[in-house]
Order: C-alpha cells, then sequence, then structure tokens
C-alpha cells in the first residue's frame, strides 16, 4: 500500500516526507496506523547514519490503530489502539525473565535497519528503504510492527499522547522504579531534565523518595522539575556542585541517573554517592572517561547502565497510564505537539533544546 512516511537520507538536515510503497504484514506481524508518534534523542543521532543504515524511516515512540494482522497473530483485533515499545524475540533468557530491552538479538532488531531475516517492509520505486527502527519506523502514516512491539491500551484514551511512554518516559520512570529500586525514605540525583530525567523525577516522587535532586543547565526546566518533584535544584555549572549534593544528607545519596553525555558528569554523579549507592546512566559518555575505580571498591558503589529502564512494557505501561490517570505521574506536561508536516521543526527544537519531548500528530489534533 502507498503511505507517506518521514525519510532520514545522507546529507539531510532531518527527515523529509516522501510518498514510499509498505508491504503486506508476514506472520508475527501487524499493520498499525499511526496517530502520533514521539521523537526521541536516539532519533536524532540515528538520523545521521551513526546508529543504522540509511535511507531509513526512523521514530520509535509511535501510537496508533492495528489495521490487520499476519498470520499466527494472537491477543490483538483490527482496531485496537496500541503503544508501540522496543523489538525483541520474546524466547531468550532476558526476554523469558521480563528484560525485553536485554533480548540477546536487540541490536540488530534495533538498529540493524529491517527484520531479523535483512528484508525491509518499505520500499521507493524499485530500492528498498530500510525499516523496523526499533521494531517500528514510526515516522509514518503506518508501520509493519512485530507483535511484541505493541501495547494494548483503552481506547477512551487520548492516543496521541500516550507514544512517549514506550521509550523516553518508560526509560526514566523505569530507572528509577526498577533499576535502582529506589524506596521510601531514600535520596536520587537526576542529571539531566528532558523527558528521560523528569520522568525519573516524577517516578521518584510517586514512589516515596524524600530528597529528589535535579541538576541542569536550563532555569526553566529546573522549575518544571520542581514542580514535578524535585526537592532541590542545582545548575551544573555551580561552583562546589558536588560537595553541595552531599551535604543534603550529610553522607551523599543512595542513587544518582545520569541522563547526560557529558563526561564530568559521570563524575559528579558517581562522586555524590553515599556508601553503596548505584549511579545509573542511560547513555554512553562522548568523549574519554573511566571510573574512578579505588571510590567504588572502598564504598561499595555500582556502575549501572539502563536500557528501557529495565521495564517490561506490557506490565509497565498500563501501569504508569493508570498513574497517569489519576493525577500522580502528569507525564503530559513534558508534551509539545507538532503536526507531521513540520517534523524538521520538531526535530531542530529538539536539537536546541527549546522543547523537552516532540509529538508529531500523523492523524488528527490534540484531544
Amino acid at each position: 500500500m502507498r503511505i507517506t512516511a518521514a525519510v532520514s537520507r545522507e546529507g539531510s538536515a532531518a527527515p523529509a516526507l516522501e510518498a514510499l510503497e509498505l508491504g503486506e504484514p508476514r506472520a508475527g506481524e501487524m499493520r498499525v496506523r499511526l496517530v502520533a508518534t514521539g521523537i526521541c534523542h536516539t532519533d536524532l543521532h540515528a538520523h545521521s547514519g551513526r546508529l543504522s543504515p540509511l535511507p531509513i524511516v526512523l521514530g520509535h515512540e509511535g501510537a496508533g490503530v492495528v489495521e490487520a494482522l499476519g498470520e499466527g497473530i494472537s491477543g490483538f483485533e483490527v482496531g485496537d489502539h496500541v503503544v508501540l515499545s522496543g523489538s525483541s524475540c520474546g524466547e531468550c533468557p532476558s526476554c523469558l525473565a521480563g528484560y525485553p530491552s536485554y533480548c540477546d538479538t536487540a541490536m540488530p532488531r534495533i538498529f540493524g535497519g529491517g527484520r531479523m531475516d535483512r528484508s525491509t517492509s518499505l520500499s521507493c520505486g524499485s530500492g528498498p528503504i530500510h525499516s523496523h527502527f526499533f521494531g517500528q519506523s514510526s515516522f509514518a502514516s503506518h508501520a509493519i510492527v512485530p507483535q511484541g512491539t505493541a501495547v494494548k491500551v483503552p481506547k477512551a484514551l487520548p492516543l496521541e499522547k500516550l507514544g512517549p511512554l514506550g521509550c523516553g518516559i518508560i526509560t526514566g520512570a523505569g530507572a528509577v522504579l526498577e533499576s535502582l529500586e529506589v524506596i521510601p525514605g531514600q535520596s536520587i540525583a537526576v542529571f539531566g531534565t528532558g523527558g528521560v530525567g523528569l520522568s525519573a523525577i516524577m517516578a521518584a516522587r510517586l514512589v516515596g523518595a524524600t530528597r529528589i535532586i535535579a541538576v541542569d543547565l536550563s532555569d526553566e526546566r529546573l522549575e518544571l522539575a520542581r514542580e514535578l518533584g524535585a526537592t532541590d535544584c542545582f545548575r551544573g555549572d555551580e561552583p562546589d556542585l558536588v560537595a553541595k549534593i552531599r551535604a543534603i544528607t550529610g553522607r551523599g545519596i543512595d542513587a544518582s541517573l545520569n541522563t547526560t553525555t557529558v563526561p564530568d558528569v559521570f563524575d559528579a554523579a558517581m562522586d555524590c554517592l553515599a556508601m553503596r549507592g548505584t549511579a545509573a546512566f542511560v547513555t554512553a559518555p562522548r568523549g574519554e572517561w573511566a571510573p574512578a575505580m579505588f571510590p567504588m571498591l572502598s564504598g561499595g558503589r555500582s556502575l549501572r547502565g539502563v536500557l528501557g529502564g529495565d521495564a517490561e512494557p506490557r506490565s509497565f505501561i498500563p501501569m504508569l497510564i493508570e498513574f497517569w490517570q489519576l493525577g500522580r505521574f502528569p507525564f503530559d506536561r513534558l508534551l509539545t505537539f507538532y503536526p507531521f508536516t513540520e517534523i524538521a521543526r520538531a526535530f531542530e527544537d529538539a536539537h536546541a533544546g527549546r522543547v523537552i519531548k516532540p509529538v508529531l500528530l500523523i492523524e488528527g489534533e490534540v484531544a
């Protein structure tokens, strides 16, 4: 079928809308009509071809309506509303244990630019266009997705707001609730107050952390962090930052979450920890960095990488939605909406940090 999709091509500043051909869903796949999709920083990085082959249709925070089912699909019907998350095999030890982000085949499924057999669902004339980015390629009017990528949600919900739950929001909230397992009375510092960081702050308040520390270079974002649950806010360029964070409890903090790529921030996120504290990170440092090993050893401190918040989307996303409906997890305050035709402006605003979580409206308007 003929669809509209935003294609990332070599040398382009942003994905551009093109008419493409979409194949039929194969066994274990569904065709989803996208209503909206968030833009994540991983999309920004992948657009240049650093992570996946070009040309490609990116997008991995999609939400839409099931239009067609391939052979062997169970638990879904045409017309179901779904949020899309990452792709996984569902059979390896990590998947069976409820950690699909660490699927044995996660990297080729997410960044390979096609199915596991290297086929693609998209084409332009006689040439293939890479697809299945995170199992989705949701910068499109329609997408072919594996069944395991989809999470069914109630039809009464505003579907255009739910896409970011599939990556950025689940990553931040899951890092607090699943990876770090923050409990009532503990303290946490969050470095970087973008979509991931602010989701972590909301989750820390949700779980009853006593001190929730936000660090950023934007005064505006720090103010929002305070509104969403931060008890203490610091600019990242503040003198003696680590000493000031440690002084809040008198012994350092129980956990930190670094959402930035800055090597110096990796140091700060480790140095502010109390004994036996854990520093989690969701992206790699840009440039050379190595942890100071003796303080880790002498303090029993841990450094932990986190993908997808260590969460199982099929149970975690409905839980976040329920907290949102109760007014306890207001993630919709992070969203800024753009028509699909203005994807270039949305990319530029995301690059420049003008917005926290841009969401492309593929179809319809904000409810």
